[in-house]
């Protein structure tokens, strides 16, 4: 016996065992069992979700002598001979190949004929989006006044390209997306039937390849099945050729830091791994759709079919990028899908790579709009600063300010290190900044700058975690919950200090002193020894 597909073999044979249709399937029940069928349904909805199912349970329901609670018994002689393919009141027409007007005269004078063995002459006519004008407009007559042995289901995909006299002469059901548990749930009842061990994770990866999809999902099954009896989601990448969640990952981190190199040799990999371009292009767009999502969506429920180690990782990444980042990175994606219909595949992803590693490259309006809000926020930043330094320095006081000119942000020079006085007097100056009556407020980019040091200096990266920065004049003082900090900026080597305000500058553009933040006293009046001990705290003692 030839071997028979998935989803051939487990194809519902009840409405009861439909999945994910339940607002359908009742409905359909409820009329079947109080006698209430109509001459004409519409099913529409995105592939694999189960019309052609269901018309193939409502053909049998209706001619069903034996009904069970509206289920087709399959045990009379008419579910039998419409399970054999013997009954020839059943009529089968896929309009993608037969959508004439011819064709449908042809159907016209089927129609005109009693049913041979049934109670109803059932036509399905599948993706009837594709009849012509004048086919559709010889089908109309025939749906608005059908002899009364006769039934129409009609499938389509495309319920848009209907014309508004089909619409109104068929009762309608929206077949929706299945759940991906409900798919996973699925997935692992028939590979217990059928002697395979899937994952959790290679069952929700397969979901999600799905994309709502029951008959997509039993397909990427049966795939994996011939591969290996042991699925996990290795397994699934390897057999449709997916670049791997930890590529996605990957890629994205290089476009964050501006690695054009990076990616493009990651592309590479994947070129000679197999991996379609546009499959990778339509992977990388539901990468950051997913990153887009977890950054504005903090609730438990959000719209992500992954696994929990992977939405792990894509909250990680999403705290290092900015939802405009995100925004603009769909946008550049998006025109390259349209560019890929008519181009080289190959080619147009690495521009569209290299586009989103430096938005300067780009033409669109997004990218410039991008690009000069980092500039205004800088200048903000550096005028604020500078009045601030102004108020309390005096006149004779040279304060770091950016004015602006037509440099890009690419353009603007590094802060040059600079020799400080040993680190217990600028942190004494520091101190001595907090009591004046200048005003103090949050670095509200703080991540930002923790981010490009994870990247310059991962030691100070690591000790500055949790911390948080406040701007106060001419000074960047620094709250941070790993003692080891006071250490490391007291110390006579500069690096680290230097590493902070490089970091600061690229993301602030101003160069500021540092100093460690101390939290004002709750009470107006102090006590001389805990303020002697706070002072203490300033300095690494021996």
């Amino acid at each position: 016996m030839a071997y028979q597909a998935l989803y051939r073999k487990y194809r519902p044979q009840y409405f009861s065992d439909v999945v994910g249709q339940e607002h359908i399937t009742e409905t359909l029940k409820n009329e079947l069992a109080h006698g209430k069928t109509v001459h004409a349904y519409l099913f529409t909805g995105t592939r694999g979700t189960g019309k052609t199912t269901c018309a193939k349970i409502l053909a049998k329901a209706v001619n069903c002598v034996a009904l069970n609670n509206g289920d087709p018994c399959l045990q009379c002689e008419s579910c039998l001979s419409i399970d054999n393919g013997e009954n020839t009141d059943i009529v089968e027409i896929d309009a993608a190949s037969n959508n004439g007007v011819d064709n449908i005269r042809e159907l016209r004078e089927l129609i005109s004929f009693a049913p041979a063995s049934s109670k109803y002459r059932v036509f399905i006519i599948d993706e009837v989006h594709m009849l012509s004008i004048g086919a559709f407009n010889a089908l109309l007559k025939t749906l608005e006044e059908p002899p009364a042995h006769v039934v129409f289901i009609l499938a389509t995909t495309e319920v848009h390209k209907l014309p508004a006299t089909i619409l109104s002469r068929c009762q309608r059901f929206d077949f929706r997306r299945i759940d991906s548990a409900k798919i996973c749930e699925r997935i692992q009842y028939i590979a217990e039937k059928e002697g395979l061990t899937v994952t959790d994770d290679a069952a929700t990866l397969i979901a999600a390849a799905a994309d709502g999809g029951m008959r997509d999902a039993l397909s990427i099954l049966d795939l994996c099945a011939s591969s290996s009896k042991n699925i996990d989601e290795a397994t699934v990448e390897s057999v449709c050729a997916m670049a791997g969640n930890d590529y996605l990952l990957n890629i994205a981190d290089a476009v964050k830091a501006g690695d054009t190199e990076k990616a493009l040799l990651l592309v590479d990999k994947l070129h000679n791994s197999s991996v379609d371009m546009l499959r990778l292009l339509t992977e990388l767009t539901s990468h950051y759709r997913d990153l887009m999502i977890v950054k504005t969506v903090k609730g438990k429920n959000r719209p992500v079919v992954c696994s929990a180690a992977r939405l792990k990782a894509l909250e990680t990444q999403a705290e290092q990028y900015d939802i405009k980042d995100i925004i603009y990175a769909l946008t550049t994606l998006q025109s390259a899908f349209a560019a890929m219909q008519t181009g080289n595949r190959r080619c147009e992803m690495e521009m569209a790579l290299i586009r989103m590693c430096d938005p300067s490259l780009s033409p669109e309006y997004s990218a410039l709009e991008r690009r000069v809000s980092a500039l205004e926020r800088g200048i903000k930043l550096n005028m604020a600063a500078a009045v601030h330094s102004s108020n309390s320095q005096g006149e004779n006081e040279t304060v770091t300010k950016a004015e602006p000119s037509s440099q890009t942000e690419e353009e603007i020079p590094p802060p040059v290190s600079e020799d400080e006085a040993p680190a217990t007097v600028a942190e004494n100056e520091a101190s001595e900044q907090q009591k004046t009556s200048e005003d103090i407020y949050r670095v509200e980019q703080w991540n930002e700058v923790l981010r490009i040091l994870a990247t310059e200096c991962p030691l100070i990266a690591g000790v500055l975690k949790d911390s948080t920065a406040y701007i106060k004049g001419a000074y960047l003082l620094i709250d941070a919950p790993n003692s080891q900090f006071r250490s490391l900026i007291n110390s006579g080597n500069s690096y680290y200090r230097d590493s902070i305000r490089k970091a600061a500058f690229a993301v602030l553009g101003v160069t500021y002193k540092l100093g460690p933040y101390t939290k004002p006293a709750a009470d107006s009046e102090t006590d001389p020894l805990s303020a002697f001990a706070d002072r203490l705290k300033n300095f690494e003692l021996n």
